[in-house]
């Protein structure tokens, strides 16, 4: 009697995993191409005509609005959920971190923006391939964050990928900028970086401290919808006090491809912004701020390789050689991860196991 109350456990254990697993799948699926095609559509903004650096940093955040739906049916099952107590945190906490993350959503937006406007392409990617190593050193000060040799394998691998892209991409020759503003754009791209990887390890430290309590899909629509709401007023402030909103009329009819291609583009990059951000706040909540990280470097590998494709750009060997080390990269952090999924599984077995000798004896 007591095998079939402990075999039980580990059946539903099982299927919970496999259900974890899925979960990862479709969050990784999320933030891959939600971030390749809004980066891609992005590199179509500025190439087909447009010139503003705060409607391409305010509409990353202004999709906010399409998870207004989830968020009612999330809302409306929670509170039909009267079996489970929920510790909700103050609300005055959950404004301030808000308000805070969104601010930092703002500030990153658009140091990223000035980045790649002042620098060329590669030496943008070479400079966003440093979020890896600042995320490494947040999360190991505010996470605690174990490194094995697997997983400082894939951070050094994954680096190698996206330096090797950036060192042999073509670009736009950026003599025409004084040295003034490429030094600029370089700190801007490097501080954005940095925010990135700090970002990362405080929502990390939101969903392990704060949000723990919660229930877990609300909790992740609620973390991208109110800070991209605060993004998109701060954005939008910036928008109208920087004068670039008279300039959209103009871009609009010299846009390539005509006034309806260039509303798309920005409908379109405000809508895969926030697949990407659902995506990337998941595998935070299920695993790590590295490993979204991670996932995210993949992206820097990744998109150079659908450009080929997309804008015909020229294809070299060394791209399909970084592409491969991104794979390498990817599938050591997976692979670890999956030995200490493992690890964690074999422990509570030999847990359950301990315990049904004791129920037997007695």
């Amino acid at each position: 009697m007591s095998t079939a109350v402990t075999q039980q456990p580990q059946h539903l254990a099982l299927f919970g995993e496999y259900k974890r697993w899925l979960r990862l799948s479709l969050y990784t699926i999320f933030l891959l191409v939600g971030q390749c095609t809004a980066t891609l559509l992005g590199r179509f903004y500025f190439d087909k005509g447009g010139k503003s650096r705060w409607i391409a940093s305010s509409v990353q955040s202004a999709g906010f609005p399409i998870l207004i739906p989830l968020l009612l049916y999330s809302d409306k099952s929670t509170n039909h959920d009267s079996s489970k107590t929920k510790t909700e945190p103050r609300r005055l906490v959950m404004i301030s971190l808000y308000i805070g993350f969104g601010l930092m959503y703002t500030g990153m937006d658009l140091l990223y923006a000035y980045g790649l406007s002042y620098l060329p392409l590669s030496t943008f990617a070479l400079v966003c391939a440093t979020q890896l190593a600042f995320n490494a050193v947040s999360t190991y000060l505010l996470n605690s964050q174990k490194f094995t040799a697997l997983i400082l394998n894939s951070i050094v691998v994954l680096t190698m990928s996206v330096i090797l892209i950036a060192l042999n991409t073509e670009s736009e020759d950026r003599k025409d900028l004084p040295r003034e503003k490429q030094l600029i754009g370089f700190f801007c791209a490097l501080a954005a970086s940095a925010t990135f990887a700090l970002q990362h390890s405080l929502l990390q430290l939101y969903f392990v401290k704060v949000a723990k309590t919660e229930e877990t899909y609300s909790s992740l629509l609620r973390m991208n919808f109110y800070p991209m709401l605060v993004a998109t007023v701060a954005g939008l402030v910036g928008l109208f006090g920087s004068g670039d909103w008279r300039s959209m009329g103009r871009e609009m009819k010299e846009f390539k491809y005509g006034g309806v291609s260039y509303v798309m583009t920005l409908v379109w990059i405000a809508v895969t912004w926030q697949i990407a951000c659902l995506g990337m706040l998941g595998l935070i909540f299920e695993v790590s701020s590295l490993f979204s990280v991670v996932i995210g470097n993949l992206e820097l590998t990744i998109t150079p390789i659908l450009a080929v494709f997309v804008f015909h750009d020229k294809i070299y060997g060394v791209k399909v050689i970084a592409f491969l080390l991104a794979i390498w990269g990817f599938l050591s952090y997976i692979y670890q991860h999956y030995l200490d999924d493992q690890k964690a599984n074999q422990d509570k077995t030999d847990d359950g196991l301990g315990l049904s000798k004791v129920e037997e004896q007695t």
